[in-house]
């Protein structure tokens, strides 16, 4: 992976103030990278598809809210 450092990295809207889930997101064509907040730039670099990132966070906000059952199609 090519030097990912200048790239524009925003933190999580859910990652608080320095909390221990701090997650940053980038972009990078048609990918989104996801890193923890707490390496510095330092960590591993997760690569995902556009479709995968949109996927996990129509999840996660449905989870907050309490739709995982209605997602998976679960009664």
């Amino acid at each position: 992976m090519e030097d990912i450092a200048n790239l524009r990295w925003r933190k999580s809207s859910f990652s608080g103030n320095g909390g221990p889930d701090c997650v940053e997101v980038a972009n990078r064509g048609n990918h989104v990278l996801v890193r923890d907040t707490k390496q510095h730039g330092h960590g591993t670099v997760l690569q995902l598809s556009v479709a995968t990132w949109r996927r996990f966070v129509t999840e996660q906000k449905a989870a907050s809210l309490g739709f995982v059952r209605a997602i998976h199609g679960l009664r």
